[in-house]
């Protein structure tokens, strides 16, 4: 299961020209479900991101987690982040859920979010959507677990 986090002063994503979810500031999450992942690990993946202490304290230091410095977080399904591309140059997304497992886990993984009281909002699973985000720091930081 893969999360990549932005830290973000907003985000937004739409589907179809209309807006579908929108943050900030907070965190933009890009999320892919991998074969064999668990509802379990979605769990555990969510406290790991609301836990995550990448905002800045008063002395700047990433010392604050989203839920600390009361942020928002836009989830997007993004089943490409579990692109092989050791071999050729066309990717191979063999390594991701199954669509039906996929969408399982992704809303798991946003209920477990929600559970800590943020405000989240997503993306429409499997569609096309267009993300715009303004990145703060930059601050990207990639989480898998096994």
């Amino acid at each position: 299961m893969i999360a990549l986090l932005q830290r973000v002063l907003k985000a937004s994503v739409r589907v179809e020209g209309a807006l579908a979810g929108q943050c900030g500031p907070g965190l933009l999450v890009l999320f892919c479900a991998e074969k064999g992942d668990t509802v379990e690990l979605a769990a555990k993946l969510a406290r790991k991101t609301l836990g995550l202490r990448i905002f800045g304290d008063k002395a700047g230091r990433m010392n604050r987690s989203v839920r600390d410095a009361g942020g928002s977080i836009l989830v997007v399904s993004q089943f490409t982040l579990a692109a092989d591309c050791s071999s050729g140059n066309r990717p191979s997304f063999t390594g991701a859920a199954a669509p039906g497992d996929g969408r399982a886990l992704y809303e798991a993984y946003v209920e477990a979010l929600r559970s800590g009281g943020l405000s989240v909002e997503t993306g429409r699973f499997g569609a096309r959507m267009e993300v715009s985000l303004v990145n703060d720091g930059p601050v990207t930081i990639w989480l898998r677990l096994p």
